[in-house]
């Protein structure tokens, strides 16, 4: 099976595709526009950052898989790839603990003004007595907005760094707070207003995209500091800007809207050039730890497709067919059976919309279920029973609405 991997990739566990029947295509330096001429031979793209758009998708007729060596699936269009039906699948939680430090270098670069100070070195200067202003972090209010893996994972580190912590997510309830032991706060804006210190773990999606606008920036204390590692669309970047004049509040920030498409590139962006602003460059999830862990996560779901066709941490499927009836079909594991009862279906005019099929042990007898949009009738199902020697028994049930 054929891949292509267009981005940066462990190069020590390429092999290690090659042994499952891949064959390797590694081009870390394409360009996304250049994807769409590149992707007719592949059946699986792997990619971390690069944007994979609809015209890649349109591309090839072969595309089974776009893997995103990473959390969130935002650089792809998720929807196109549904509509052609190529999976989309990522690697979640396998880079948490390396954003969850980011978090706390940001923070503590921040409070501690690192990077003033080492620019001041760099240029000769000695100002002791400008760089030992700083407040602290220990017993400050820490509000975590989302608290899915990465955010358990500040979680733990604020807490032996002394902080207090608030948070809050749509599945947080006080129990889990409890036991994750922080605050449970039942707003987003109660965090906004009590909190020192913000920061940000949500996936972008319609209604997270801008979720800090101006009217939350306006809640927070005077000074506060922000911290966005999660994606850049979610903060409402002007309005960030114009909080961090007006209010003096500080950002710490791995993540813009917009940021350069390519590893290298300008950029400019007027929150680059305000004092109370610290950034990186989109690199959360870069550490040589994290991308292990992305490799490894990666080739399992490369493998498990290649080998049995099932696709973990697919984002795509949906969680509820259309389906309003199912039939479920016993029968002996012999050869033209299941495409007897489709074609009974099919001339019936009835869509089948999902289909698993189970072997029981000693491969004698079968269970397929048949999902189906509409209500097949009795005359249809007694033809189906009394068509086929091989049918052991039907059953219909209703499953929908």
């Amino acid at each position: 099976m054929k891949i292509l991997i267009a981005d940066k990739f462990s190069e020590a566990h390429l092999d290690r595709l090659n042994k499952v029947g891949c064959e390797v295509t590694y081009n870390p330096v394409v360009k996304a526009d250049e994807l769409p001429k590149l992707i007719a031979p592949y059946r699986i793209l792997v990619v971390r950052s690069k944007q994979v758009t609809a015209d890649t998708l349109r591309a090839s007729e072969q595309l089974l898989l776009v893997l995103r060596a990473g959390a969130g699936v935002n650089t792809i269009d998720v929807k196109a790839a549904s509509a052609r039906g190529i999976y989309v699948s990522n690697c979640p939680g396998k880079n948490s603990i390396a954003v969850a430090e980011l978090v706390f270098a940001l923070l503590l670069a921040i409070d501690r003004r690192i990077a003033d100070n080492t620019a001041a070195l760099r240029a000769h200067k000695w100002n002791k007595k400008e760089f030992s202003k700083a407040d602290g972090i220990y017993d400050k209010t820490l509000g975590v907005i989302g608290v899915g893996r990465i955010g358990r994972e500040v979680i733990t580190r604020a807490q032996a760094f002394g902080l207090r912590v608030i948070a809050w997510s749509r599945t947080l309830t006080p129990g889990k707070a409890e036991e994750l032991g922080v605050e449970c706060c039942g707003s987003v804006d109660d965090v906004f207003r009590r909190a020192d210190i913000v920061t940000l773990h949500l996936a972008l999606k319609p209604e997270t995209r801008k979720f800090v606008n101006a009217a939350r920036l306006a809640l927070m204390k005077p000074n506060a500091i922000l911290i966005n590692t999660a994606r850049g669309e979610v903060v409402d970047q002007a309005a960030l800007r114009a909080a961090i004049e007006a209010k003096k509040l500080r950002a710490g920030l791995d993540v813009f809207d917009p940021e350069p498409a390519d590893a290298t590139a300008d950029f400019v962006d007027p929150i680059l050039d305000l004092p109370n602003f610290y950034g990186t460059h989109h690199i959360g999830a870069s550490t040589g730890q994290a991308q292990e862990a992305i490799a490894e996560e990666a080739i399992r779901i490369i493998a498990t497709f290649v080998k049995t066709g099932a696709v973990l941490n697919c984002v795509n499927l949906v969680t509820r067919t259309p389906a309003k009836w199912q039939l479920l079909v016993r029968h002996y594991d012999r050869v033209g059976v299941l495409a007897y009862v489709m074609d009974k279906i099919r001339r019936a005019e009835i869509n089948i919309e999902e289909v698993q099929n189970v072997i029981f042990e000693g491969a004698t007898a079968a269970s397929c279920r048949i999902q189906l949009d509409s209500q097949p009738g009795e005359e249809l199902l007694a033809s189906i029973k009394d068509g086929n020697k091989d049918i052991i028994g039907l059953e219909l049930l209703k499953i929908g609405d």
